[in-house]
């Protein structure tokens, strides 16, 4: 019960990091283009990446698996949004703003999985 409540917990700090960070974003590009989600979604990827490899079994920082939950699958999941990006790339290619909407999927994609290696690869150099 106590891994659902940290889940819980970590959900709603990401939720509410993802709605304040996508909302500064936002204002400040402006435009239809949903940046705002790309960068959550980015630096979520990065800090997933990271936390992960820190604290796998060959990493260098220990936490119980209760708190690797609560990062991982609350925090983490709590502040990305896949949901979102899928209806903000909807919404472009309804709007026949088919470069947009494309651009929006391939950036997404492309830039979650560099952020991702990223993380990985700091975490790394930091476990030696």
């Amino acid at each position: 019960m106590f891994t659902y409540a940290l889940i819980a917990l970590g959900s709603a700090i990401g939720g509410m990091a993802r709605y304040w960070l996508s909302g500064v974003v936002a204002t400040g590009f402006g435009g239809s283009f949903p940046w705002g989600t790309l960068v959550v979604n980015v630096t979520g990827s990065a800090l997933i990446g990271l936390f992960a490899t820190l604290t796998s079994v060959d990493g260098r920082v220990f936490v119980p698996a209760e708190w690797r939950t609560f990062f991982m699958v609350g925090i983490c999941g709590g502040y990305t949004t896949f949901s979102s990006f899928s209806l903000q790339s909807l919404a472009l290619a309804q709007d026949g703003e088919w470069l947009a909407a494309g651009m929006n999927v391939m950036l997404s994609v492309a830039l979650c999985l560099v952020a991702v290696w990223l993380g990985h690869a700091a975490a790394m150099v930091l476990n030696r």
